[in-house]
């Protein structure tokens, strides 16, 4: 019953942990913010863990350690409600487009004040987003450590490993539905019954496109706040195995009686707990210095770090970099890495904990295989380098308008004589589809003067720009659509390898999860279990789950072409990147 309350409970956090990635560029977009600061929201959780991981782990082992791991639970379901948080906003995004024709910039004016105030709702609103992630951070502590060191107290050895890469397991499943909601989510605009959807002009594929966010931290929430419910109930222990009574300091009357009556031994014989805090107070520095001291754990635990610096930064900005390098759109990035990737990840955790068990891997076993699948992993990874895209073509950003390539991050090369004369603004992000192929950041960019229909459906006409840009004969009509064109035919023939080549190495790597994971228990005293699963989950969290997404989104930020801006000119999100160096 426990392994069961706990896999739930793995699951509900992985869920909304997954989810929380998932909803990377939809924050971006709706906060107006880089990638950087969405690491340090990101970053946050970890944060969260930090402030209470050392003696959650320390304490929490020796009280009642599943109504420990519920209360956990429903902070964790209050800080995703928290995040949930919205104040309505009207973007006024779709209603730029058809302001930004030729001659049409003196109402850029016009909107500043409204832009504004909607600018300072969203400055202060991403806090709530941030403080409920802390939340979750601390709420999630007691999970990891105290969940797993009961299933390995009470477990008998051999099938130890077993439960525990079954946990490990329903916890990767967690963000295939995290994934799948987050892309359910994202299809849903961000305001829907709020506004009049017939009167948006961009679709979920628009660099401004967000989701309904807010609507997948309740659904999170809720499952999060049931896993806590079966906790209250379970005892504080178990019998003890045989194996592990007899491997404990008992009498040879005690031994005996152990093995005529295993199950009588549960409160008679177990040893003796520290009576208070004081006492466990007193004990806690001298149990820290003898961890520490095991040059086996100093050495895993600086592998792990290295190892999740890179883990944990590809997997925040991975969606994101679907999105950027191949066209797609952040609900079917979602989708994708709920029912391709994921998949393989837990397949990989399972299979390692199986081939473990069938061939009796030891410590240094355990050492070998971990090592093997994470160096074979990185070799793999390496081919990534040669599935790469072209950037998409962009008037001014990617190639002159006389059609040259070229990349430019400067604003004047925007403006060309083919739309001089129509006070453009070089900061506005509203793009259209020439019928020659290339894309025009906005409607007076691309020199167009009038347009028919609405919504979706509008064209522009009479865009001088085309004719300029025209590859080859002529266009006729120097028509545009409302939004870029679409993504080059070489990247959608790339997509499929691209992966293709993700599975197997996430299937590689986390082979080694659960033996490497077995290694860490095992070279440890016993007693010292809780701990160093807790000292382990604050280093691999404060020097990679913290960092990481930070450092990674500054890297990221580096490669933008185009940032978005406000009205009245602050930078927002980044809205075209340099796929090359984004690679």
């Amino acid at each position: 019953m426990f392994l069961a309350a706990l896999s739930f409970a793995y699951f509900s956090k992985a869920l909304s942990g997954s989810y929380m990635k998932s909803t990377i560029t939809q924050l971006e977009r709706r906060f107006d913010i880089p990638s950087y600061l969405i690491g340090v929201i990101d970053g946050s959780f970890e944060i969260g863990n930090l402030l209470v991981i050392a003696f959650v782990s320390y304490f929490g082992a020796k009280l009642h350690r599943p109504k420990i791991i519920a209360i956990g639970c429903v902070l964790m379901s209050f800080g995703t409600f928290l995040i949930a948080i919205r104040v309505h906003n009207l973007s006024s995004e779709h209603e730029n487009v058809l302001t930004s024709l030729c001659f049409a910039g003196w109402l850029t004016f016009q909107l500043c004040f409204y832009s504004e105030i909607v600018q300072e709702s969203s400055v202060s609103m991403w806090i709530y987003v941030f403080l409920g992630n802390v939340l979750r951070g601390i709420g999630e502590t007691p999970v990891h450590p105290l969940g797993i060191s009961y299933i390995d107290d009470y477990a008998r050895s051999e099938n130890a490993a077993l439960y525990i890469s079954c946990v490990q397991t329903i916890s990767i499943i967690g963000p295939v539905f995290g994934y799948l909601l987050g892309s359910l989510c994202a299809k849903i605009y961000v305001d829907i019954g709020y506004v009049n959807m017939e009167t948006i002009t961009i679709t979920p594929g628009d660099a401004r496109w967000v989701g309904a966010w807010w609507l997948g931290y309740l659904i999170a929430g809720a499952i999060t706040l049931m896993s806590a419910v079966p906790f209250w109930f379970l005892p504080k222990s178990l019998p003890i195995p045989v194996d592990k009574q007899l491997n404990a300091n008992f009498t040879p009357e005690q031994t005996r009686f152990i093995k005529d009556s295993p199950s009588a031994m549960e409160h008679k014989f177990r040893p003796e707990e520290p009576a208070n805090f004081h006492q466990m107070a007193k004990e806690f520095v001298p149990t820290l210095k003898s961890l520490l001291g095991s040059p086996v754990y100093i050495t895993y635990l600086c592998v792990t770090i290295i190892q999740f610096n890179s883990l944990i930064g590809m997997v925040t900005y991975k969606p994101k970099y679907i999105e950027q390098h191949y066209g797609k759109s952040a609900s079917k990035a979602n989708f994708l890495m709920g029912m391709v990737n994921i998949p393989a990840v837990a397949l990989g955790m399972f299979s390692g904990g199986v081939l473990m068990k069938k061939f009796k891997l030891g410590v240094m076993g355990a050492a070998k295989f971990a090592f093997g699948t994470s160096l074979l992993g990185y070799f793999l990874s390496l081919f990534f380098f040669a599935m790469g895209c072209d950037n998409a073509k962009v008037a001014g950003i990617t190639m002159s308008y006389t059609g040259v390539e070229g990349l430019s991050y400067q604003q004047p090369s925007l403006f060309s004589e083919c739309n001089s004369g129509c006070l453009c603004s070089g900061s506005d992000w509203d793009p259209v589809c020439g019928e020659n192929g290339i894309t025009y950041v906005s409607p007076c960019l691309a020199g167009c003067t009038s347009s028919t229909g609405a919504g979706k459906n509008t064209v522009f006409h009479q865009c001088r720009c085309v004719a300029v840009t025209g590859a080859g004969s002529q266009p006729s009509n120097l028509t545009a659509s409302l939004g870029h064109c679409p993504i080059r035919d070489s990247c959608d023939t790339m997509f499929p390898y691209f992966l293709f080549l993700s599975v197997i190495t996430s299937f590689i790597i986390s082979l080694g999860g659960t033996p490497g994971f077995m290694l860490l228990i095992r070279c440890i005293k016993p007693e010292f279990k809780s701990l160093a699963l807790g000292v382990h989950t604050l280093a691999t969290r404060t020097l990679a789950g913290i960092p990481a997404p930070i450092y990674f989104g500054a890297v990221i930020d580096t490669t933008c072409l185009k940032w978005g801006n406000t009205k009245c000119g602050r930078r927002g999100a980044c809205r075209i990147y340099n796929t090359t160096a984004y690679r």
